[in-house]
């Protein structure tokens, strides 16, 4: 599990891909620090296990199915990327539960810019959007951040300037890709809301959930 709080940046060095399995080997420095090989590391949002690493590199590999569902495939040499390690059970939680489970491909759509902070919006789908709140919380390539308006099939976010340096949000260019995980927690209240068996359906309603502040 990741908090969505980007560690540190790093740098494709080197892609092989082999009998459908692409292995990407990562220049970073912080996150090597306490690696071992069988970590789970976030890049750019994807949950990926370490395969082997040196003083200098580390390398994690991308299977079909998740090369199905994310775009790394489309990445190159030299590409710079976010990357988290998986939280400690100690440690201070600074984002929201972040799985590394990418649900979704969006797109930019639009970026404005100004002094204060960079406006993205970004297209997804109706299934995703229908997913989304106004204030809550969505990954967007491994970061956690806050949805500050919802439109039919988009939504906006606002980089501040520590989100613009800190990770590669602020290198986006309009018709890129982003990697999209919804609020987990979202998702298991929606089931409880309408997954259940008639006769077994919660208590728990929307009129309920918006009194508890939600």
């Amino acid at each position: 599990m990741f908090t969505g709080i980007v560690e540190e940046v790093g740098t494709v060095k080197h892609i092989r891909t082999e009998q459908s399995v692409m292995t990407l080997t990562i220049q970073c420095e912080r996150i090597l620090e306490d690696m071992h090989v069988g970590d789970s590391i976030s890049v750019n949002g994807a949950c990926l296990t370490v395969v082997d690493f040196t003083q200098h590199t580390f390398s994690v590999q991308v299977i079909h199915g998740t090369e199905a569902k994310t775009y790394l495939n489309t990445l190159s040499e030299g590409a710079k990327v976010n990357l988290e390690r998986a939280m400690h059970a100690q440690g201070r939680f600074g984002g929201h539960f972040v799985l590394g489970h990418v649900d979704e491909v969006g797109r930019v759509s639009h970026i404005k810019k100004n002094s204060n902070s960079t406006i993205l919006t970004i297209t997804a789908s109706p299934q995703l959007i229908s997913q989304l709140v106004p204030q809550g919380s969505i990954a967007v390539d491994g970061v956690s951040l806050t949805i500050f308006a919802l439109y039919e099939n988009a939504f906006d976010i606002h980089l501040i300037p520590e989100t613009r340096h800190a990770t590669i949000l602020n290198e986006k260019q309009r018709h890129g890709h982003v990697h999209l995980e919804i609020d987990m927690l979202f998702k298991y209240v929606e089931r409880l809301m309408t997954q259940q068996p008639e006769s077994e359906q919660s208590t728990l309603t929307q009129d309920k959930l918006q009194s508890l502040g939600f």
